[in-house]
């Protein structure tokens, strides 16, 4: 079975910075593309970016410049880098992985726990 395990959210002052992880683990032969989303309170959960494992990114259009993703294939990792962070950057992260090979088995698509990022003096 695969499981993604977010880290590094928090408390961050409006202007700060702050750096997300999410590792991959389950005998992985293969992930095709893994992505981040966020779930403000109230709100349905949105889309941040996504990467695939070939490098090529893509942003929803209001955080580009300020959020850069990234991944290591080689140790199935994905990262975010959120800077000039807003109090309305608050919300839940979740990592996602996309069609995932292992030894036993694929997987369409696999979700994280989520990670809670506080933006907020």
């Amino acid at each position: 079975q695969v499981q993604l395990v977010e880290s590094g959210g928090g408390l961050v002052q409006p202007g700060g910075s702050l750096s997300l992880s999410c590792a991959a683990s389950g005998n992985i032969l293969h992930i095709y593309a893994m992505g981040w989303y966020r779930q403000a309170p109230g709100k349905q959960r949105e889309l941040v970016a996504t990467i695939t494992n070939a490098g090529s990114t893509h942003y929803v259009d209001s955080l580009q410049g300020r959020f850069t993703i990234s991944i290591d294939n080689s140790k199935n990792t994905v990262y975010l880098q959120m800077n000039s962070l807003k109090p309305d950057d608050t919300a839940v992260y979740y990592c996602n992985a996309n069609n995932v090979a292992t030894k036993l088995a694929g997987y369409r698509e696999v979700w994280g726990q989520g990670t809670l990022v506080t933006v907020s003096s």
